[in-house]
């Protein structure tokens, strides 16, 4: 995708700054990405130790994982195209005292061309199925890590499990999230995103699933990549 042409759905946008003030409300619809973000933190160090890092947060929404980044150490970056969304996300960066982030409005593919190989860490969670050209994305990324660099992703499978979980479960059900979150035909299957990885020259590490027990109301990983899974890749070469 050229760099020039936004890679952003202008109704997903809008979306999520409707929401944009409840980010950090732990009893709003981002309730869920509250519970999740100390999983996939754990998860990402597992592989990579933050402290010292530069990382970026790709689609960093409110900030939750970026600040929580940035607490572990990292020197962060976080880069979404709501305006609102990042307004409240420098607010609480602001009120938090978080040290070591930054915000921008910029998009993934832009900064990949003004600053490639700039970055320890990159992060894309919960943002490929919002997009119109998820392998664009995957490619900026790819774009923007450092040689040895780790790339994590996370996002929605597509198959009858994931609609019933995750759209009809999740959104109709259950209301862990607003109705129209999720659009169906988005989502994408493991084998789509390693194909994505691989001609962005991204190596497949690891995958995991992210599942969700409605009795005890607790997610937890699993190896169960039927609904939510995370991806991670490393781009190959020393690190300078």
């Amino acid at each position: 995708m050229n760099p020039t042409t936004l890679n952003a759905d202008p109704a997903e946008l809008a979306k999520f700054s409707e929401l944009a003030h409840r980010w950090w409300d732990l009893d709003s619809e981002f309730r869920p990405l509250h519970q999740i973000n100390p999983l996939r933190l754990d998860w990402i160090q597992s592989f990579v130790p933050l402290q010292g890092m530069k990382a970026l947060d790709v689609g960093c929404g409110g900030g939750i994982l970026a600040d929580s980044m940035a607490r572990k150490g990292a020197e962060v970056t976080g880069v979404d195209l709501s305006t609102k969304a990042l307004r409240v996300a420098q607010l609480h960066a602001l009120e938090a005292q978080t040290p070591n982030i930054a915000y921008r409005e910029v998009s993934a593919e832009v900064l990949a061309a003004e600053m490639p190989a700039s970055f320890d860490v990159v992060t894309c969670m919960e943002m490929l199925e919002h997009v119109p050209d998820p392998a664009s994305i995957v490619q900026a990324c790819s774009t923007l890590v450092k040689p040895g660099g780790w790339v994590f992703f996370s996002t929605l499978n597509r198959n009858a499990m994931a609609f019933l979980q995750a759209i009809v479960g999740a959104e109709y059900l259950l209301g862990l999230l607003p109705r129209g979150t999720h659009e169906y035909a988005k989502m994408i299957r493991p084998s789509e995103l390693a194909l994505f990885c691989r001609r962005a020259g991204l190596d497949l590490q690891s995958s995991c699933g992210l599942g969700y027990n409605p009795l005890t109301r607790r997610y937890a990983m699993n190896s169960n990549t039927q609904v939510n899974y995370l991806v991670a890749t490393r781009k190959p070469g020393a690190p300078a």
